[in-house]
């Protein structure tokens, strides 16, 4: 408990992905009590969001990487293939997939990516230390306001809350929970596309293809329908895919504004991560957009024939893939040259070449989309151009109104399918928490990119100038133009599993960091020395031998998901902190306290765990986490 005897209290809005990683972060993190209250406003949406809830998800709505990619831990690459084939309950699956011996390079329906974040966040919140608690809520936060211990956030139906009797909140059906910290990871936000107004609501009309009713629609199709996909990625797929499977006959055309079409990965394909020199075309002084894309392409034409010639084992449909990751390091030197108007304008109108760059689907998926592209099958048409309106017609089908290269034309389809159309900029975000954050100035939109808001590097919420809004960080989507900006991620890669993974490892040691700092007295050291987490950001600076030691047991330490682990690691770890005495790498007024000695360990720990220059199969072998069976030895 702190100095008032009240458990200290971490609020997750958003119990998705995003949120229940975090959450699970924050239960292993956590040394002394703490309540972690994880509220979602959907109970369907609850580990899974709107990516991987079983409604919207039938059984061959499929992970678009490989199954080995997708374990919610980055350090442990293989936990969810093992959860998959060793601890999932299968009773309920259908027969493909109850006998299904699942591989890293395989498929894995998505729809069971929720029943393994139900027992990864059950399994944290049993190993957690004495007095961390994990609360699950169901409810809506609506707004936010500064308190006495951090945050008063209004949340309008709130349920299964028994910790205490929040007061009654200023509307109807809402009550007020105090937070000392909130972390905001409410994912996607859906945007009403203006080519749809006219047949909201209309029966013909697929606005969400992930909801329950979506999918009823397609089963339920007539064979012969003639269907319209608005869109030609990865939720074009899952519709196509959903009704060919079925037997469908009928004409599907996926309507594109790019005409992209993601590769599809060899069937033993394996994540890499190439080392590639620095772009120089690209660091040259921005002149224009025209003249910017020749130099792009001419140094992505150079990157791609190096990789080539290097590394001819690598299969040609990977190497684009390769050469975006490799150039992450590189791109925010090169995305700071770009005036902010040209910047946002090149990220609207390449957004989906990008993800196709970076990312391609698994031939679970493709394989039947591309057969049923081929000219003697043909009931999948690519139409590449951008639709303009959709209306009704007296038969109660529907026309598309398509403006393309050589002009405008229209379509009837007994069915149209919209593809998800996420809102990127926070600006326009409907959700009712985001407009208050927005409107009182404690979230700012993204200024560089328009996407997401502004952060800071431990995902803190920054003001309008740009100083730290308190105690309420955010984990996923609304990070999206920070990951651009700050750290080269473009496509997906700046919001998915993969970003969301290391956000959960930072934000999670910041929180409870800040609020053991808190605790201890240490409120104002962030104020008086703002680079504090930094005194020892690499292992160059790590001059003594037991302060290496102490970082290589945090590491492990923050790895280990078993409280009997970690409270060994603990005492291990104590110990060798308390014989450094001091760090020589210390500003002289910063005090030698072993709790400010601990932050530091822990910041150097949390940046080696986090490392993205290796695979997370590499990463675990760097941070010596392969044996890591028996910490007392």
């Amino acid at each position: 408990m702190g100095k008032t005897g009240v458990r200290p209290r971490v609020l997750v809005v958003g119990a998705g992905l995003a949120g229940t990683a975090t959450a699970i972060r924050l239960l292993h993190f956590a040394r002394r009590p703490l309540e972690v209250v994880l509220l979602e406003r959907r109970a369907d949406y609850r580990s899974a969001g709107v990516a991987y809830h079983r409604d919207g998800n039938p059984w061959d709505h499929v992970f678009n990487i490989q199954a080995g990619r997708m374990s919610v831990f980055r350090e442990d690459v293989l936990d969810f293939i093992n959860w998959a084939n060793q601890e999932a309950d299968r009773r309920d699956w259908p027969p493909r997939w109850a006998s299904w011996k699942f591989t890293e390079q395989g498929p894995a329906p998505r729809r069971i990516f929720q029943d393994y974040l139900d027992d990864r966040l059950a399994e944290a919140a049993r190993e957690a230390c004495p007095g961390v608690v994990l609360v699950e809520a169901d409810g809506e936060a609506l707004e936010t306001r500064p308190g006495d211990r951090g945050f008063e956030v209004t949340v309008r139906g709130l349920t299964s809350y028994k910790a205490e009797e929040p007061r009654p909140g200023p509307l109807a059906d809402t009550r007020v929970l105090e937070a000392d910290h909130v972390v905001l990871a409410t994912g996607l936000e859906l945007k009403e596309p203006p080519f749809a107004a006219g047949v909201a609501g209309h029966p013909a009309f697929v606005r969400d293809p992930y909801s329950a009713s979506a999918v009823r629609t397609l089963a339920q199709l007539p064979p012969d329908a003639s269907v319209a996909i608005v869109g030609s990625v990865l939720s074009a797929y899952d519709s196509a895919g959903l009704l060919l499977r079925n037997g469908h006959v009928g004409r599907i055309r996926l309507i594109s504004g790019s005409g992209t079409i993601f590769r599809t990965y060899p069937g033993t394909h394996e994540h890499g991560v190439l080392r590639l020199p620095r772009p120089g075309l690209l660091m040259e002084p921005y002149r224009d957009r025209e003249e910017f894309l020749d130099r792009l392409g001419t140094a992505w034409q150079e990157a791609r024939q190096a990789v080539q010639d290097r590394h001819p084992g690598i299969d040609p449909v990977v190497v684009s893939e390769r050469v975006a990751k490799a150039w992450e390091p590189y791109l925010p030197e090169a995305i700071a040259r770009i005036p902010t108007d040209d910047l946002r304008g090149l990220l609207d109108e390449f957004a989906t070449g990008l993800a196709a760059l970076r990312v391609g689907a698994v031939e679970y998926t493709m394989g039947i989309i591309e057969q049923a592209m081929r000219p003697q099958d043909g009931r999948v048409e690519l139409l590449v151009g951008r639709v303009r309106e959709i209306t009704p017609t007296e038969s109660g089908r529907l026309t598309v109104s398509v403006a393309g290269r050589h002009g405008r034309h229209s379509l009837e389809a007994d069915l149209v399918v919209s593809n998800f159309g996420r809102e990127f900029d926070y600006a326009k975000v409907e959700q009712p928490l985001w407009r208050d954050l927005l409107r009182k100035g404690i979230a700012v939109p993204h200024v560089r990119t328009g996407r997401g808001v502004e952060v800071d590097e431990c995902g803190t919420l920054l003001s309008a100038d740009g100083t730290p809004a308190g105690p309420i960080s955010t984990v996923g989507v609304p990070r999206e133009g920070d990951e651009i900006v700050r750290h080269g991620r473009t496509g997906a890669f700046a919001f998915n599993l993969a970003a969301i993974k290391n956000q959960s490892v930072s934000v999670a040691a910041h929180v409870v960091e800040q609020l053991e700092l808190r605790r201890d007295g240490f409120d104002d050291l962030a104020a008086r020395h703002p680079h504090y987490r930094s005194y020892v950001s690499n292992p160059e600076e790590a001059v003594r031998e037991a302060l290496e030691e102490s970082v290589e047991l945090e590491v492990r330490r923050l790895a280990a998901r078993e409280r009997r682990r970690r409270e060994a690691l603990e005492s291990r770890l104590n110990a060798r902190i308390r014989s450094m005495g001091g760090l020589p790498v210390l500003p002289a007024d910063v005090p030698r306290d072993e709790r400010l000695m601990r932050a530091v360990v822990n910041r150097v720990a949390v940046e080696r765990l986090n490392d993205v220059s290796v695979t997370p199969r590499q990463l675990r072998r760097q941070l010596g986490l392969e044996n890591d069976e028996h910490v007392e030895d």
